[in-house]
């Protein structure tokens, strides 16, 4: 029997494999809540762990955020950086399973928004609520059944209430026990962490927006710096430092079995700084669009540099660059 060719479809994130991973990784967290100085609580239901709004959370969490996101399809870790980080380290991100990982789990393609109550949402309980253009198109939806449980993370700086929690569990076609939701803001250690893990999906969901056959992506790498978090409550300068470490300092790998036109077709687009909004801290372009994020130019959300490699020929592009002076401005230094 022939073995599959590494460019066939990737098996979709409603692979009942996922949700029980991701579930695992949940239970793990929950586990060592005291360890990880996070708070459990549960809500309409649901169990909430609190990784950094009324609590300290830790860099532990972070990672645990990160993993949860990704479904646990990933590894995720801390590594020494050289880049402008006060922190001197740089969150890693590596996967064998990009599309599956980033795009059916880690992009953030829910916005949360119950009265005034606002969340972003990510997480392998985005493909059972089925609402995402990107996923239908993947092919990675599909309707929760009785053995699902909806795993996910909010970014937010305010715990969801009973209201928040049911209209989730109705959109996630499950019921509230079965609802398993961590949370933090961005400006905490965990939450600045887990944006700061985005690095791959970010280039991959550049790459689905150019409309490339997300199939010829194998593996992926990426790593960040992870910026110092902003002021307690300081949701803005929060988004800001963390969008800045991913456009002005992230590089990401891509492992690709794919033809060397079809690559050169999109290889110099992917980089943020072929976004005409892209050079100035994240914090002034958002302040611009009066806070707006579907307002800022979409091609700006990539990394700052994409080194792509072809399996069929060996031939390796690599475009973008670091921007030293950005990141030194956004994190303080």
């Amino acid at each position: 029997m022939n073995a599959a060719r590494s460019n066939d479809p990737p098996r979709s994130v409603s692979d009942p494999g996922l949700f029980r991973m991701a579930h695992d990784c949940f239970e793990s967290l929950w586990g060592a809540a005291a360890e990880l100085n996070c708070e459990k609580l549960s809500i309409a239901g649901a169990r909430v762990l609190d990784a950094g709004i009324h609590c300290r959370g830790s860099l532990a969490a972070g990672l645990g955020l990160a993993r949860l996101c990704l479904g646990d399809l990933a590894t995720v870790s801390y590594s020494p950086t050289s880049l402008q980080a006060p922190t001197g380290l740089a969150v890693s991100i590596q996967t064998d399973h990009p599309v599956r990982a980033c795009l059916g789990g880690q992009y953030a393609g829910w916005p949360v928004s119950v009265g005034d109550y606002f969340a972003m949402a990510s997480g392998p309980m985005r493909s059972l609520r089925g609402k995402e253009a990107m996923l239908d198109q993947l092919q990675l939806s599909r309707p929760a059944t009785k053995d699902d449980f909806a795993v996910g993370v909010l970014e937010s700086a305010t715990l969801p209430g009973t209201e928040v929690i049911h209209a989730m569990t109705e959109e996630c076609g499950v019921d509230a026990s079965r609802m398993c939701l961590a949370i933090a803001p961005s400006f905490s250690i965990a939450g600045c962490a887990q944006v700061v893990s985005r690095s791959v999906e970010t280039a991959l969901h550049k790459l689905h927006a150019l409309e490339f056959d997300m199939t010829r992506v194998v593996s992926a790498h990426g790593d960040a710096p992870l910026p110092p978090p902003a002021k307690v409550g300081d949701t803005v300068n929060g988004i800001g430092r963390t969008n800045d470490a991913m456009l002005y300092g992230a590089r990401v790998t891509l492992w690709m079995d794919a033809e060397d036109d079809l690559i050169e077709s999109v290889a110099a687009q992917v980089p943020s700084e072929s976004s005409k909004d892209h050079g100035q801290p994240f914090a002034k372009i958002f302040k611009q669009y009066d806070y707006d994020f579907y307002r800022v130019d979409p091609m700006l959300f990539s990394p700052a540099q994409v080194t792509i490699h072809s399996l069929q020929t060996g031939r390796s592009w690599r475009h973008g660059q670091l921007n030293h002076d950005v990141l030194r401005e956004s994190f303080g230094l």
